[in-house]
């Protein structure tokens, strides 16, 4: 138990010697290994970030694509609605005249009938 006390100056020197050599020692800087596919990874990157764009471009062209078309679609109805009220138009105007040249034809018809019948 005395041997424990029984440290003198140059030992306590040396034990915070040893304890601030193993605190710097943490701090110094370690080899490092470097990574043999570093270069290949960065390839590797720039390919998936090449693919991710193309696919993002493609998507986008499709929603433009579909936009279009339907915008397309949009104006053939109208324009196909517009024709057939034409059409529709065209039809009333034809019964039209037809029913005034019948009307037309029964006013000639009755005036012939009724110089007959005075004659």
């Amino acid at each position: 138990m005395n041997a424990s006390q029984d440290i003198g100056h140059a030992q306590r020197q040396k034990t915070a010697a040893d304890a601030k050599a193993a605190l710097l020692a943490k701090f110094k800087p370690r080899a490092t290994s470097t990574d043999p596919l570093f270069a290949d990874r960065a390839a590797l990157r720039a390919a998936e970030l090449k693919a991710v764009r193309e696919a993002r471009s493609v998507a986008k062209a499709a929603v433009r694509q579909a936009a279009a078309d339907s915008a397309q679609a949009i104006v053939d109805a109208e324009t196909a609605l517009a024709a057939e009220a034409l059409s529709a138009k065209r039809g009333e105007r034809k019964e039209r005249k037809a029913l005034s040249n019948a009307e037309a034809k029964a006013k000639r018809d009755a005036r012939y009938a009724a110089r007959k019948a005075r004659a």
